[in-house]
């Protein structure tokens, strides 16, 4: 697949501003955003810079093997970092600015793990995108405290734009569906817990197991209510008698008590439909 000429522009762009860094640290999640990041990075700088990626229990099954084989694939050294947000009272909470508690941990000990090293000087960045500046990500306010850079948005590209650069570059999850933490399917308000992570966790790899279904929620309502969330066309695949029955029998066996399909079906970030104004207006502490 060819680039337009925008797009290459835009790339070229992504690649000047990368260069200019001494050295990079990449927060890699094995998205497409951070994996073109890491592309452009390691093309950028090869050696000088690096992709770490944080291991926790909100970190959804699959997702830290993939990370491994895509830095393999790219080529840029690669290191797992051991996060503890969960031992953090604030994330636990699960207010609206949770994120910023998770990002806050990430960001530290990578900037404490580089002191007095040779990597001091290295600049930390994300694979946040223009269209990712409209939704409610109270972890931008962690980057801007750790001076963490926005390649992506400073180079301009929307998310249309990564996956097209994604294609080009034959970096193979092009097309994955988000993946976000496991931590964000629990509605506000309720604690954030491993057991319950790991619960969502379970109940999702039923669902794509069982029933091939590549992008889903499964939603922690309080009381312990499942809210199962697929694309509108998946929805026939879960309502036949004998869907019902098996995906009732494993959720409660999993620990839910009560299991609901959401008939509106997948949306991405559904839980921030329900914040105030008040809510979206948090603002996150500074360090």
């Amino acid at each position: 697949m060819s680039l337009t000429a925008e797009l290459s522009r835009k790339t070229s762009r992504l690649t000047e501003i990368l260069a200019r860094m001494d050295r990079i640290i990449v927060a890699f999640s094995a998205g497409v955003d951070s994996t073109v990041v890491a592309q452009a990075a390691f093309l950028a700088r090869g050696d000088h810079a690096q992709a770490a990626t944080a291991v926790s229990p909100s970190l959804a099954s699959g997702e830290k093997e993939e990370a491994i084989h895509l830095a393999e694939l790219i080529g840029i050294p690669h290191r797992l970092v051991t996060t503890s947000e969960f031992a953090t009272e604030e994330y636990r909470a699960n207010a609206p600015n949770r994120c910023f508690f998770c990002k806050t941990e990430l960001y530290q000990i990578l900037s404490q793990s580089i002191a007095g090293t040779a990597w001091e000087t290295a600049t930390l960045v994300n694979g946040a995108n223009l269209d990712d500046r409209g939704d409610h990500r109270p972890g931008m306010q962690a980057a801007s405290n750790y001076h963490v850079r926005s390649p992506l948005i400073e180079a301009e590209f929307t998310k249309e734009d990564v996956r097209a650069l994604a294609r080009h570059w034959e970096l193979p999850i092009w097309d994955k569906p988000a993946h976000p933490c496991l931590s964000s399917r629990i509605a506000y308000g309720v604690e954030v817990t491993e057991e319950r992570v790991q619960r969502i966790d379970q109940g999702e790899q039923f669902l794509r197991d069982q029933f091939e279904i590549r992008e889903l929620r499964v939603r922690l309502e309080p009381n312990e209510l499942a809210r199962i969330e697929v694309p509108l066309e998946e929805i026939p695949k879960l309502t036949t008698p004998s869907a019902l029955t098996k995906i009732s029998d494993q959720f409660l066996q999993l620990g839910f008590r009560n299991v609901t399909l959401d008939l509106q079906g997948f949306r991405s970030g559904s839980l921030n439909s329900f914040l105030s104004i008040n809510d979206l207006q948090i603002a996150a502490p500074k360090t």
